[in-house]
C-alpha cells in the first residue's frame, strides 16, 4: 500500500525572504497532530508520507497514484482542503479522507468532498481503517462518516483515545528538515488534550472534550528533546524556542509540575512558552518552577476585557483578575502575550483603542487579535448562524464575519486595524529596540512585521464589509 498526508495552507508556500525572519505573514510549522497520525500509519504501511503546504508544494503526481489520500483541515483551510480532495477524487486511484478538527464538526459539509470523513482524534481509528482497507473490506467503526447518495451515514463520535503517546517522526514530512533552519518555524510539542472549561467559542474543548488527558512526564521530555535535535541539525537557528501547544496545560496542576520538574532534572536548557488562563498568575509555585524548566513567555487566552462579555460566552474570568495575574506573571520574570477577540455583543465602536490601551498599560509584551470567530459545532455558532456574512472558511482567519449587536462589520474590522496600528506603531518599535531584552527585541520586530502585513490583509476586506453595512443599514426592519 501507498497512503499519503496532506497538510493544506490557506495559502500554499512559496519561498520568499521573509521566510528568513521570526515572523513570515503565515504560520509555517507543519500540524503535530496530522504528523503524529502519519508516524502511526508508518508502522503499519512503510510508504507512508506528508505533504504540508505551510512549507512545500504538494507533488501531486505521486499523491494521485496513493491508495489512501488523508488531509487534516481547520476552517480557515477548509476551502483549499476541498479543492484537494476533488481533484484527487477526480484525478487520483484511492481513497480520499478528510479529518480534523472542521471536518469532524462539520461533517456533513466535509463529506460531500470525500470517501470517508475520519471522527475525533483519529490515534486509534486510523489503524482500524488502514487495516480494514488493507484487507480489502469497508471501514466500519465509531469515527466513520460518509455521503450514501445525498444521505449522510455516520457510525458517531469515537471514545476519545487514553494513551497517545507516540512522537512524530518529522523525517516524514516533505522539506520540513531543510526549512527548520528558517526562523519561521518553531518546534512544538502537543502534551495534553482537554479542557474542564466550556467557553461558547471555544471548538478545540468540543473536539477534545472536557476530559484531561495527559502524556507522561517521561514521553514529553523524550519528544522535546527530539524535537530540539531535529530543528537543530545541521542548522544554527536563531530563535531558540519550543512552544507547548497544549490548550490548557495547566488544567491538572499536579501533572503540569511533574512535566516541569521532568525538563528541570533532563538538563534541556532551552526557552519555552505555552498557552494559559490567567488563573496561572496566582499560583507562584508554579511560576517559580516555570522559570527554572527555562520558560520566558506565557501565551494568555484573555480574550475579552469587559466583564458584560466574559458572562456572555461563560468564560470564567474579569478583568480585574487578569490585570492582577499580569502583574504577578511578570514579577516572576516571565513575559505575558495576550490572545484576545473582537466583536462581542457586549463591545462598542471605540474597544479598539481600549485594547490597545490594556495591552500598553500592563506590558504585554506581544498579542494575537482575532475577529469573532464561529466554527460550526460550536454554541457561539449555532446562535448566530444568520448574522454570519458568509461561509467562505477562507476568510475565518482574524476577518470580520457577522453582524455585531453594537457595530457594523465594517466598523468591527476597523477596530481590530486600529488596534493593531497602536499596540505596533513606529514609536513603540523604536522603545522595544532601545529597552526590551535580546529575545523581545527580536520577537517585537518581528510581529510588528507580521501585523503590518496583517492589517494589508485586514484593508483588503474593508470596501466588501463597508458595502455588505451600508446593504444591511438601508434594509427594512
Amino acid at each position: 500500500m501507498k497512503i499519503r498526508f496532506l497538510e493544506p495552507g490557506n495559502r500554499p508556500y512559496k519561498p520568499t525572504p521573509l521566510n528568513y525572519f521570526v515572523y513570515d505573514r503565515y504560520i509555517r510549522t507543519p500540524s503535530v497532530g496530522l504528523n503524529t497520525l502519519a508516524t502511526i500509519v508508518k508502522e503499519l504501511v512503510d510508504d507512508t508520507y506528508m505533504y504540508s503546504e505551510s512549507i512545500s508544494r504538494i507533488d501531486m503526481d505521486d499523491v494521485e497514484d496513493a491508495d489512501i489520500v488523508f488531509i487534516g483541515i481547520f476552517t480557515f483551510a477548509a476551502v483549499r482542503g476541498y479543492e484537494l480532495a476533488d481533484h484527487l477524487r477526480a484525478h487520483g486511484r484511492g481513497l480520499v479522507v478528510l479529518g480534523g478538527l472542521h471536518a469532524s464538526m462539520n461533517c456533513a459539509e466535509a463529506a460531500r468532498h470525500c470517501d470517508y470523513v475520519l471522527l475525533g482524534e483519529g490515534d486509534e481509528t486510523i489503524r482500524a481503517f488502514v487495516e480494514a482497507v488493507g484487507r480489502g473490506e469497508r471501514p466500519d467503526f465509531p469515527g466513520l462518516a460518509w455521503m450514501e447518495g445525498e444521505e449522510l451515514r455516520s457510525t458517531g463520535y469515537p471514545p476519545p483515545p487514553e494513551r497517545f503517546e507516540t512522537i512524530a517522526d518529522r523525517n516524514l514530512v516533505h522539506n520540513y528538515s531543510k526549512m527548520v533552519g528558517h526562523s519561521t518555524l518553531w518546534p512544538q510539542v502537543h502534551a495534553s488534550r482537554g479542557c474542564p472549561h466550556n467557553c461558547d467559542y471555544c471548538a478545540l474543548v468540543r473536539h477534545f472534550g472536557r476530559r484531561v488527558r495527559t502524556r507522561s512526564p517521561e514521553n514529553v521530555v523524550a519528544d522535546i528533546r527530539e524535537s530540539i535535535r531535529f530543528f537543530h541539525r545541521g542548522h544554527v537557528r536563531l530563535a531558540k524556542d519550543l512552544w507547548l501547544t497544549d490548550d490548557n496545560f495547566f488544567a491538572d496542576r499536579d501533572w503540569a509540575m511533574s512535566v516541569l520538574r521532568a525538563i528541570v532534572d533532563s538538563g534541556i536548557r532551552y526557552r519555552f512558552n505555552v498557552q494559559a488562563r490567567y488563573e496561572v498568575g496566582f499560583d507562584d509555585e508554579m511560576l517559580d518552577l516555570l522559570r527554572q524548566a527555562g520558560f520566558f513567555e506565557l501565551d494568555l487566552g484573555i480574550e475579552f476585557l469587559d466583564d458584560a462579555s466574559f458572562a456572555t460566552y461563560h468564560k470564567k474570568s474579569t478583568r480585574q483578575e487578569i490585570t492582577d495575574a499580569i502583574r504577578n506573571i511578570r514579577a516572576h520574570g516571565l513575559s505575558v502575550r495576550g490572545l484576545f477577540i473582537l466583536g462581542s455583543d457586549d463591545q462598542e465602536a471605540g474597544v479598539g483603542d481600549q485594547l490597545a490601551d490594556f495591552v500598553i498599560q500592563n506590558h504585554i509584551q506581544g498579542t494575537l487579535i482575532q475577529c469573532m470567530y464561529f466554527v460550526p459545532g460550536t454554541p457561539v455558532y449555532e446562535a448566530n448562524r444568520d448574522r454570519l456574512l458568509h461561509q467562505d472558511w477562507s476568510k475565518y482567519n482574524g476577518n470580520a464575519v457577522h453582524f455585531p449587536r453594537r457595530m457594523t462589520p465594517y466598523q468591527l474590522q476597523l477596530e481590530h486595524i486600529r488596534a493593531s496600528r497602536k499596540i505596533y506603531s513606529w514609536r513603540r518599535l523604536f522603545s522595544a529596540l532601545v529597552r526590551e531584552d535580546p529575545i523581545h527585541k527580536v520577537l517585537f520586530l518581528g510581529e510588528f512585521f507580521w501585523h503590518m502585513s496583517v492589517r494589508s490583509d485586514l484593508k483588503r476586506e474593508l470596501p466588501y464589509l463597508k458595502r455588505i453595512s451600508e446593504q444591511a443599514a438601508c434594509a427594512p426592519h
